[in-house]
This record gives structure tokens, C-alpha cells and sequence, in this order.
């Protein structure tokens, strides 16, 4: 009898580990823009490091180019209680939007004076109560990690030279009060249009100028329709990589463990690699025929925009904080 119910113990154990086997986890990989991006490549790293952790025990379907809609769309869904998308990759300030003020300060004009300062920041013990801020908001979903895409530029239709020429423009931003109150600042006319739709916005004089970082701007095929590129920088492009509270509760402590090292991993690499990148999109726009305005001296840019009621306003909610990132310049 004894033997008999080793024999069933042993068979149970079995079919569970091939049940296990055959049915991994599968979490859902929301990103926006093409595989062939710096954020594109943060989704890959994640993917392949979290797959490897786990010997196959958590797969992760990456959604790119925007399959799932653009980041507001996503961030609707994962609010509202849906679970279509278990990670995705976001913009830092995207959160703003849903009462996570502490957000707002990573997006305000000329925070960062340069990558170093940016990592100093998404590497200390201030970036991770950032990180921690939806959970303190009581939303269903955690910040993992911090990386970036580089910082952004305004790109046009038509030939620009300096400042100046941004004056009675129509420029796509996204819709926050930042964005608009800056563009606003810099005699230009805010539009409000959806990622996903931006290409044909531009194609059809909807708007006449936009501003992405260099390696969204080259692989959304922006240059066809907008081909002049001036570097003004006016924010950092910070990201972050989130999780669902659905999709982190399904999973046991080890493979929650196993999800933090994965995004630790894709942030270090997107640390070490996004440099590099940049610089060999910029060659390659050059050689494609891309026309590149260099912003020698931004104090212009600064001037405009200081006066803007929503960055008056976002630094005046945490004055401290906002402090304590322009001190780690």
C-alpha cells in the first residue's frame, strides 16, 4: 500500500511539473513605438533576461508600435481594472496625468543638464519613492525601474533656423499642461494630437512641427514628412517600466524577484547602450539626408519658459524634491 501511494505521489508530482511547464505565465508588453527604438530595446532586454531568470516559467509578449494604443490609452485600460496589458514601457511623467505629482518634476524644461545628471537620479534612493508613487496614490499598478530614450527635440515640415521660427506654428504635443504651457511659451500654437496619428498629422499640414527623441523620431519614419531636426534638448526623455497590481499578484515571491532583476537588467542596458545609439541615428539621418540644427546656447529656450504657470505650479508642489534632482547635476 505504501508502494502504491509513493507511486501516486510521484505520478502527481509529475503531471504537476509538466502542467507547470506547459502552461508558463505569459505577461503582456504594452510599448508604443517600433522594436527597432532605445525603449524598444528596453522591452526586449526585459523580455529576454525575465525568460531566462525564470527557465521559461514567465513569458513575455511584447506588443510594439502601438498594437495596444498609445501610453493614455494603456494607462485607461490598466486603471479601469482591465488586463490586457500586464507591463508596459511609459513615459516617466505619463502618470501626472492621474494625481502623481511627484511625476510632473521629471518632465519640466531643462531639469536635466545631461544624461550623467539623469542617471544619478534614476540610480538613488530619491528615484525609488518616484517609482513607489502610484502605490502611495492607491493605483493598481508599480513603478519597477527607470531608464530613458535620450533627450528631446522639436523636428518640422519646413526649414527652421533658430527660436524663432517656432512662432505661429501648430506643434503636436501630447496632452499635458507641461507640453502645452512650454510650446505656448515659445510663440507656438499647442495641438494635441495621438502618438499613433502623428505621422499623418504631419503628412497632411495638421501640424506643422513635433518633438520626439532622436531615435523615435528616425524610427517612426518622422524624417519622410518633417526632415529638419533642430536640437534644442528641452526635456530628458525619462521612462519607466511598470507592472499591474493584477499581474504582480499573480506571481510568487520568487517570481516577482525574478521580475525586478529583469527590469534592473533592462535599465543598466539601456544606461550603457542609449549614448551610443543616439549618436549612430544621428549619423544616419545626416547621411539620409536629414537636416540638423545644433542649439549652441540655450539660454533663449530657458528665458521663454520660465514664466509658465504649470512649471511654476509643478515646482511649487515639491520644491524640496525638485531640489534635491537639480542638486545631483
Amino acid at each position: 500500500m505504501k508502494k502504491v501511494l509513493a507511486l501516486v505521489l510521484a505520478l502527481a508530482l509529475i503531471l504537476g511539473a509538466t502542467a507547470a511547464m506547459a502552461d508558463p505565465i505569459t505577461l503582456t508588453y504594452a510599448e508604443v513605438n517600433p522594436a527597432d527604438t532605445i525603449v524598444g530595446k528596453i522591452a526586449a532586454d526585459f523580455k529576454a533576461k525575465l525568460e531566462e531568470l525564470s527557465g521559461g516559467e514567465i513569458l513575455v509578449d511584447v506588443q510594439y508600435s502601438g498594437v495596444l494604443g498609445a501610453e493614455a490609452k494603456v494607462l485607461d485600460g490598466i486603471l479601469m481594472g482591465g488586463d490586457t496589458v500586464d507591463v508596459a514601457r511609459i513615459s516617466a511623467f505619463a502618470l501626472s496625468s492621474y494625481g502623481c505629482s511627484k511625476a510632473t518634476l521629471l518632465s519640466l524644461p531643462y531639469t536635466f543638464t545631461g544624461e550623467e545628471h539623469f542617471w544619478k537620479f534614476a540610480e538613488s534612493d530619491l528615484a525609488k519613492e518616484f517609482l513607489a508613487e502610484p502605490q502611495t496614490m492607491g493605483l493598481p499598478l508599480r513603478g519597477l525601474a527607470y531608464g530613458e530614450e535620450g533627450f528631446r527635440h522639436f523636428f518640422f515640415k519646413n526649414e527652421v533656423t533658430d527660436i524663432d521660427s517656432l512662432k505661429g506654428m501648430k506643434v503636436r504635443v501630447s496632452e499635458d499642461p507641461i507640453m502645452t504651457g512650454m510650446v505656448s511659451a515659445l510663440g507656438a500654437n499647442a495641438a494635441v494630437v495621438p502618438f499613433t496619428e502623428l505621422y499623418s498629422a504631419l503628412q497632411t499640414g495638421v501640424v506643422d512641427a513635433a518633438e520626439q527623441p532622436i531615435a523615435n523620431y528616425k524610427a517612426n519614419a518622422f524624417p519622410e514628412v518633417a526632415p529638419y531636426l533642430m536640437l534644442d534638448g528641452h526635456t530628458l526623455g525619462a521612462v519607466q517600466l511598470i507592472i499591474t497590481d493584477n499581474a504582480w499578484n499573480k506571481l510568487t515571491a520568487e517570481q516577482q524577484a525574478w521580475v525586478e532583476e529583469a527590469a534592473a537588467y533592462a535599465s543598466a542596458e539601456n544606461k550603457a547602450g542609449v549614448a551610443a545609439a543616439e549618436a549612430a541615428v544621428t549619423e544616419e539621418l545626416i547621411a539620409a539626408g536629414c537636416t540638423i540644427i545644433p542649439v549652441e546656447d540655450k539660454s533663449a529656450w530657458q528665458a521663454a519658459v520660465a514664466d509658465v504657470d504649470a512649471i511654476k505650479a509643478a515646482v511649487a508642489v515639491h520644491a524640496d524634491l525638485y531640489q534635491q534632482i537639480i542638486d545631483m547635476q
